[in-house]
């Protein structure tokens, strides 16, 4: 795989979009229900979401291509919560394009900006059934607490925070 990576602007919103509605039935189709599933993209990969995370929020997004086609995305911001921390907002690949080195390459792409932005350590939150945990404890993150985050109608997230010291 030939992976390139590139900065992402408000243009490329519909192709994040794409890869979130792709990537998220596989990746969360056993532990949540469907009508979470499309309560949750819906909530978080609105047009107006994206934009507000992208213009008010300082979230950049980051796209990893092979060739013609996008693979994938990650978005981070710095200096998260007024902290030395840069957080690993959001990172998903199609599917057929994961195990493949498309999800590390993202990754190590935002601990070397971490890193030119002086953050000490890079911060996510992961679903406590994700099968990422794995991926993440092997490349060096630790879970350092769990988190449960209530959203309308009922609906959480049980979470694990996870931290990789710079």
């Amino acid at each position: 795989m030939m992976a390139s990576l590139s900065e992402a602007t408000a243009k490329d919103f519909k192709t994040i979009r794409k890869i979130a509605y792709k990537s998220w039935p596989s990746t969360y189709g056993s532990i949540l229900s469907k009508e979470q599933i499309e309560y949750m993209l819906d909530l978080f990969y609105s047009e107006q979401t994206l934009l507000e995370n992208f213009n008010q929020k300082g979230h950049c997004f980051l796209l990893v291509n092979d060739g013609e086609v996008c693979l994938g995305f990650a978005s981070y911001e710095h200096n998260y919560l007024n902290q030395n921390f840069t957080r690993l907002h959001k990172i998903y690949l199609l599917p057929e394009a994961q195990g493949k080195g498309a999800g590390k390459l993202l990754i190590d792409t935002v601990e070397n900006l971490a890193k030119e932005n002086k953050s000490t350590t890079v911060s996510l939150n992961v679903n406590k059934f994700n099968n990422a945990i794995s991926f993440y404890k092997k490349i060096g993150f630790e879970v350092v607490s769990e988190e449960e985050i209530l959203l309308e109608h009922g609906y959480k997230m049980e979470d694990y925070k996870m931290e990789k010291k710079l």
